[in-house]
C-alpha cells in the first residue's frame, strides 16, 4: 500500500472507530458524562469532523473548559481562526476560564495567520490571568511572537520566563533562524547546552536552514555531527535539513550519503529534498531517476515534487519530459493546481519562444489564477519578446482590478523598453508611482532601462536618482543605459562611485562595464577589469565578460587578440562567445576565420537563422557568389527560414507592428497607398545627387532589415 493511501486508510479507519465509540455510548446513555463526551469530542476533531464535533459540543450538558478547548483546538488546527476566536468570546461570556491549553492553541492560530494585534490582545489576558509565569502558555507566546516576525518582543518573553523548556528555546532559535540572524541563533544553541535543555529535533532543523554557502561546510559537518551524538540520525524533521544543508553547502555527495543513511525512515519530504538538491546541482538525469524510483517505491508525488521536477524541464534536450509531465499532471488530476499550472507556465517560457503559445493555452484554461500566475506569463512573454502580449495581459489585469506588484511593473516596462514605446511606458511609470512602486529596485531598474532604449537618458538617470542606491540592480541598469548611448565615460564614472560607496557588485556590474568600455574602445581598461574581476572584487569571470571583451576586441580591429583570449578561456565557448567572435570577423574583414567559427556555430545552432546570415553576407561582400548560394541551399535543405525584422510605431496609445511587404495591417491599402505617393515624389526629384543620397540610405536600411538580427 502507498504511504499516502495507508494514511487516508488509517484516518478513516479512526473516524470509524470513533463513530462506533460514539453510537455505543449513547446506547448505555453515558453521553451525559462530561468526561466521556469530552474524549469523543476530541476523537472528532481530531479526524477533522467539525460538524458533527460542534453538534456533539451544543448536546453536551455540562460542558467544561476542556471541552472548549476541544472545539477551539480543533477549529485552529483547521486552518479557522475565525471560529476559533468566536469560540474563545464565547467560552469568556460563558464564565468559563482559560488555561494555559486555551492559550497554546490560540496562539498557534494566531501566529499561523501572522495576526499580530490579536496576538498582543492574547498576550494581556495571559498576564492578566496569571500565567504569564507558565512555560506552556509562555512557550506559546513566546513562539507566536517570533512567527509574526517580532523576534525582539519574543526574546523579552523569554527573559522574562522563570522556567523553560526545549519549545521555549527552539521557538526563540527558530525566530531568529527566520530572520537569518546566525549569530543569536548559535549563542542560543551554546547557552542551551550550558543550561542542560534537551536538545531534539526542533533545535537542529532551523540551524540548518542557515547554513546556505560553502564557506559553511565545516560548520554543517559539526551540526550533522550533534545529530547523530544525540541520537536523531533517523528523525525525518533534522535529517531531511541536513540534506538540503549539505546541497546548498555545495556537497551534493554529502546530502546523498544522509539520504541513503535512513533508508526505512524516509518520507516524502526527504525524497522531496533529496530531488530539489539533484536539481540545484544541474544533475537532472538523477533526479528524474529518483522520480521515478520514489513511486516505484510507492510514495506519490505531492505538488511540491511536480513543481520542482517541471521547473527544471526549460531546456531544448528536456522540452519531452517536460510535456510527458504536463500529461502526467492532467492523468493525476492536478491539472487545475495553482503551484502546478504555474510551473508549467514557466517551464513552456522558458524553454524557448516556440513554446509561447501552449503558456497562454495552459494560463488561458487555469481557473483561479494567482499573482504568481500573472507574474509568469507576464514576465516570459516579456523576455520573450511578446511585448503585444505582455501589453494584452496587462490591460486585462487593469480591467479586472487585480492587484499590480512590483513583478507586473517590471515586466510590463521592460516591454516598453523594446517597443520603445515612450508614451505607453511614462504612462505605466505615472501608475507605478501612483502604487507607491517607483521606489522599488526593480521598477526602478526597468524605468532607468525603458528611458534609455527610448533615447532619453535624462530620465533614466533622473529615476536612477530618485531610488536607495544600496543595490547594484539600478547601478546596472544606468551603466548600461550609458553604455548604449555612447557615454561609456559616465558609465566608468558611476563604477568609481559605486566602488566608493561600497555597493556590493555582481556579475552583471562587469557586464555593464565592459560593455561601456567596448562601445568607447577602452581595450587596456577593459582588459584590466576583466584581470581584477576575481583577485580584487571576487567575481569569477563567466562566459558573458569574455564575450564582452571579445566584441571590444573585435571593435578595435584586434582579431587574433579576440581569437587567443576565446583560446585562453577557463571553459569551452557557447554559442553566444562564437557570435561574438563572428561579428569580430565580419567587422575586421577575415572570411577565413569567419568560415570556421560558422561552422563550428551551425554544429551548436543548427536552427539559428543569423549565422547564415552573416556568412552569406561577408561572402556577398566579397563577390564569392558560389559560397553564397552554398550557404543558401545549407538553409534551404535544413529547412531555416530567414526571421523577417519588425518595425512598431505608437499612435494615440496603440502599438502598430509591420515587416517587409506586410498586408496584415487592418489599414494597409491607406499605408500602402500614401507609400506609393511617396514613391512618386521620389522618382520626381529631379537632383541625381539627391537620387543618389537617397539610394544609398535605402541600401544600408535593406543591409539592416537583411540582419534580421
Amino acid at each position: 500500500m502507498r504511504p499516502s493511501q495507508s494514511l487516508i486508510a488509517s484516518s478513516a479507519a479512526s473516524l470509524s472507530k470513533v463513530a462506533v465509540t460514539h453510537s455505543q455510548v449513547i446506547k448505555l446513555g453515558t453521553i451525559a458524562d462530561t468526561y466521556t463526551a469530552n474524549n469523543i469530542l476530541n476523537w472528532y476533531t481530531r479526524c477533522r469532523q467539525l460538524g458533527i464535533a460542534l453538534k456533539l459540543f451544543g448536546e453536551i450538558p455540562h460542558r467544561d473548559t476542556v471541552s472548549w478547548n476541544s472545539m477551539i483546538s480543533g477549529y485552529v488546527n483547521c486552518g479557522n481562526l475565525e471560529s476559533a476566536w468566536e469560540l474563545l468570546k464565547g467560552m469568556k461570556r460563558c464564565g468559563f476560564g482559560v488555561d494555559e491549553y486555551t492559550f497554546g492553541s490560540i496562539l498557534k492560530g494566531v501566529a499561523f495567520n501572522d495576526c499580530f494585534f490579536l496576538g498582543q490582545e492574547v498576550h494581556s489576558d495571559v498576564v492578566r490571568t496569571g500565567y504569564e509565569g507558565n512555560v506552556y502558555a509562555a512557550s506559546a507566546l513566546l513562539d507566536m511572537y517570533a512567527k509574526c516576525g517580532r523576534v525582539g518582543d519574543a526574546h523579552k518573553v523569554f527573559e522574562y520566563m522563570p522556567e523553560r523548556n526545549s519549545v521555549s528555546w527552539n521557538a526563540l532559535i527558530a525566530g531568529y533562524a527566520e530572520v537569518g540572524d546566525q549569530k543569536n541563533c548559535f549563542q542560543l544553541l551554546r547557552f542551551m547546552g550550558l543550561e542542560g535543555a534537551r536538545l531534539d529535533d526542533g533545535t537542529f532543523a532551523p540551524l540548518l536552514t542557515l547554513l546556505d554557502d560553502s564557506k559553511l561546510y565545516k560548520l554543517t559537518t559539526q551540526l550533522h555531527a550533534a545529530i547523530l551524538k544525540h541520537g536523531l540520525a533517523f528523525d525525518n524533521t533534522a535529517h531531511n535539513a541536513t540534506i538540503t544543508a549539505y546541497s546548498e553547502c555545495g556537497s551534493i555527495e554529502d546530502a546523498k550519503r544522509v539520504f541513503d543513511s535512513a533508508p526505512g525512515s524516509q518520507d516524502l519530504v526527504t525524497w522531496n529534498s533529496m530531488l530539489a538538491a539533484y536539481l540545484a546541482h544541474d544533475h537532472r538525469a538523477l533526479a528524474f531517476e529518483l522520480f521515478l524510483e520514489m513511486q516505484w517505491i510507492g510514495f506519490e508525488p505531492d505538488i511540491y515534487t511536480y513543481t520542482s521536477i517541471i521547473s527544471s524541464c526549460f531546456e531544448e534536450a528536456h522540452k519531452n519530459q517536460g510535456k510527458s509531465l504536463h500529461a502526467l499532471v492532467i492523468k493525476r488530476g492536478l491539472e487545475q493546481s495553482i503551484p502546478v499550472s504555474n510551473s508549467l507556465i514557466a517551464m513552456y517560457l522558458r524553454s524557448n519562444s516556440n513554446y509561447i503559445e501552449e503558456a497562454i493555452r495552459k494560463f488561458i484554461s487555469m481557473k483561479v489564477r494567482d499573482s504568481v500566475s500573472w507574474n509568469s506569463i507576464l514576465t516570459g512573454l516579456s523576455q520573450n519578446g511578446s511585448s503585444e502580449n505582455v501589453f494584452k495581459f496587462f490591460k486585462d489585469m487593469r480591467s479586472w482590478h487585480l492587484e499590480i506588484d512590483h513583478y507586473a511593473f517590471s515586466a510590463v516596462l521592460r516591454s516598453c523598453a523594446d517597443m520603445a514605446t515612450l508614451q505607453l511606458g511614462q504612462q505605466i511609470h505615472a501608475l507605478a508611482l501612483t502604487s507607491g512602486f517607483d521606489s522599488n529596485e526593480f521598477v526602478a531598474s526597468s524605468l532607468i532601462v525603458m528611458y534609455s532604449k527610448c533615447g532619453i537618458i535624462e530620465d533614466a538617470r533622473r529615476s536612477f536618482e530618485v531610488t536607495p542606491k544600496d543595490s547594484s540592480i539600478t547601478w546596472n541598469s544606468i551603466m548600461f543605459g550609458y553604455a548604449q548611448h555612447g557615454q561609456g565615460e559616465v558609465a566608468l564614472d558611476l563604477f568609481y562611485s559605486m566602488r566608493e560607496q561600497k555597493v556590493a557588485m555582481d556579475h552583471i556590474t562587469f557586464v555593464a562595464i565592459l560593455t561601456a568600455c567596448s562601445h568607447i574602445g577602452l581595450v587596456n581598461e577593459g582588459c584590466n577589469f576583466l584581470k581584477s574581476m576575481e583577485s580584487d572584487y571576487e567575481i569569477p569571470p563567466r562566459m558573458e565578460h569574455y564575450a564582452c571583451l571579445i566584441d571590444l576586441y573585435g571593435r578595435a580591429g584586434l582579431l587574433e587578440e579576440a581569437r587567443a583570449l576565446i583560446e585562453a578561456m577557463p571553459f569551452h565557448p557557447d554559442a553566444m562567445v562564437l557570435k561574438t567572435l563572428l561579428g569580430a570577423c565580419r567587422i575586421c574583414g577575415d572570411i577565413e576565420l569567419a568560415t570556421q567559427v560558422a561552422k563550428r556555430l551551425l554544429e551548436i545552432e543548427p536552427e539559428e537563422h543569423c549565422t547564415y546570415i552573416l556568412l552569406s553576407d561577408m561572402y556577398g561582400n566579397l563577390r564569392r557568389w558560389d559560397e553564397v548560394g552554398f550557404v543558401k541551399r545549407l538553409m534551404r535543405d535544413r529547412g531555416v527560414k530567414k526571421v523577417p525584422g519588425w518595425s512598431w510605431v505608437e499612435l494615440k496609445n496603440e502599438v502598430h507592428s509591420f515587416n517587409a511587404e506586410d498586408h496584415s495591417h487592418p489599414h494597409c491599402h491607406e499605408i500602402y497607398k500614401v507609400l506609393g505617393e511617396l514613391m512618386e515624389e521620389i522618382k520626381g526629384l529631379e537632383s541625381g545627387k539627391s537620387l543618389e543620397i537617397l539610394t544609398g540610405d535605402l541600401d544600408l536600411v535593406d543591409v539592416h532589415c537583411d540582419s534580421g538580427c
